[in-house]
């Protein structure tokens, strides 16, 4: 596994900062679990971003933790995806998209802008390596 030292921001205030964010967009991801549209594995990722600059403690903690790491832990090891997180994502992009473009969003320009976005996320989750045997 590759060092996980990052360096932690000398700021005390930006440490409380990116540590609430980070414990926010950690809760955010567990409700996430339960909740079909609320995009997990990206929550997870925004939490050990905020926890590598702020805190190692609650970087390895979630790293290590035994239902929340596996998520991630390829990822941010280079190894990949699991194949069931790479579909899993690409069907929720193309299945709330289209309902806000069509439904929710009146403006021209909202739209374009969300089936672009979504493009892209769909080209980067596809170029992305799949990892041998799922979840690890």
């Amino acid at each position: 596994m590759p060092d996980r030292r990052t360096k932690i921001i000398d700021s005390r205030v930006l440490r409380l900062l990116l540590a609430a964010a980070g414990l926010i967009s950690t809760a955010l991801a567990v409700v996430g679990i339960f909740l079909p549209l609320l995009p997990t594995v990206p929550l997870l990722l925004l939490a050990a971003a905020c926890f590598a600059r702020s805190s190692e403690r609650f970087h390895n903690w979630l790293l290590d933790h035994p239902h929340l790491g596996p998520m991630i832990r390829g990822y941010l090891d280079g190894q990949g995806i699991p194949l069931r997180a790479k579909i899993t994502a690409i069907t929720l992009i193309w299945i709330s998209i289209p309902v806000s473009v069509f439904f929710l969003i009146p403006l021209f320009w909202v739209k374009v802008f969300l089936i672009a976005i979504g493009l892209c996320v769909t080209v980067y989750l596809l170029r992305l390596p799949v990892c041998e045997g799922g979840e690890e």
